[in-house]
């Protein structure tokens, strides 16, 4: 039988730079409840991986300039995901080369997925509007399982459905939490050092960082193979 390989992505900072249309989302949802405009599309953009419920907490931090309002944050977080996708892709975009190593990757065998932490609709939303939803066999998104990441639960049940095996599998994210994730479910994780963290990646000692997409292909058949297939 041919060997089938199963590279998993993470979404936000891996795939694409999803921050500016999350602050932009936060910072409506803040002005339509009365306040200023505090997130800046630069600054946060680490937060804004973390969620929209981290953004608006950060908001209403600066804004109060003492503990953020918890019972806003919750009670907003509904609008925050309306305003969100009324602007989903307005400056999102593909981070350069992903469409054709995707495609690439396909073509040779690999069954590719999406385990991320933002709702699982969407997660499908977004990736139809930039364009390579039809590359992947799997989609998982936050309120897809009970649970999320960094429980290992999403990343296996991603490489179930798009017909892996998780010994010939690999990660590939962008964020502490999405080594944990790997970690925990005994796949070899690659980190993006284009995402929010940059190069800092490095110090949570991944099994390879990826510079630039076109490089993904070699190192992942490299780490999704187990030991003595290689």
């Amino acid at each position: 039988m041919p060997e089938v390989l199963t590279a998993i992505f993470d979404l936000d900072g891996t795939l694409a730079d999803t921050s500016g249309d999350l602050i932009s989302a936060a910072n409506i949802t803040l002005e339509n409840a009365g306040h200023r405009q505090p997130l800046d599309m630069e600054n946060d953009m680490l937060t804004a991986f973390l969620g929209g419920k981290a953004l608006l907490r950060e908001g209403m931090l600066r804004i109060n300039g003492t503990l953020p309002d918890e019972e806003f944050v919750q009670r907003s977080y509904a609008e925050f995901l309306r305003n969100y996708e009324d602007g989903i892709d307005r400056i999102t975009r593909l981070y350069d080369g992903v469409g054709g190593v995707l495609g690439r990757m396909r073509k040779a065998g690999w069954r590719l997925g999406v385990c991320t932490n933002k709702p699982e609709r969407l997660a499908r939303i977004l990736l139809e509007r930039l364009g390579v939803l039809r590359c992947f066999d799997s989609l998982i998104g936050a309120d897809t399982l009970p649970v999320r990441k960094p429980d290992p639960a999403p990343l296996l049940h991603s490489i179930a459905t798009a017909g892996g095996e998780p010994n010939r599998s690999v990660f590939i994210g962008d964020t502490e939490m999405d080594l944990k994730t790997a970690r925990a479910a005994s796949v070899p994780v690659i980190l993006v050092s284009f995402g929010p963290e940059k190069s800092r990646v490095w110090r949570y000692k991944p099994d390879a960082v990826l510079g630039i997409f076109d490089d993904l292909p070699e190192i992942a058949t490299k780490l999704a193979r187990p030991p003595l297939d290689r």
